[in-house]
């Protein structure tokens, strides 16, 4: 149902990529120019992790990791860490459906990564109150 871009040897262009996410493509235009334009990230088109994350754009602010954003059918998986501390300070503020990202977050020193799949305009919400945490 939301299948990735898994064709290592195919590099997908940006539009390409957002066309991928169909109904949710507009979302992912936004989540990607928000970053950059908020923060100041650099993207890069990048098939990071092996053949099951497939391709993505990775957010960066200087060296520092931020996101990586995989384009999926018809939706996109933002993947992230935050420090237990900051998923704490956000907790109360977000969706049920983020609280279960959060309460089943892999679990990585003192915080754990998440890959919070965006289908709907609520989850984009929860997301930018994700990446605020992470970005400030």
């Amino acid at each position: 149902m939301y299948e990735r871009m898994l064709d290592k040897k195919v590099v997908p262009t940006i539009p390409e990529m957002t066309a991928y996410c169909g109904e949710n493509a507009e979302l992912f235009t936004l989540l990607n120019n928000w970053l950059s334009e908020t923060y100041g990230t650099v993207q890069e088109v990048v098939f990071p992790y092996g053949n099951n994350y497939g391709w993505g754009i990775s957010h960066k602010i200087k060296k520092k990791f931020i996101c990586n954003v995989f384009a999926e059918n018809n939706s996109f998986t933002v993947m992230m860490r935050l420090s237990n501390k900051q998923f704490d300070t956000i907790y109360d503020n977000v969706e049920k459906y983020t609280q279960e990202y959060i309460d089943n977050k892999y679990p990585c020193g003192e915080g754990g990564w998440i890959h919070y799949r965006i289908i709907n305009k609520d989850n984009f919400s929860d997301i930018q109150k994700l990446l605020n945490i992470k970005c400030s």
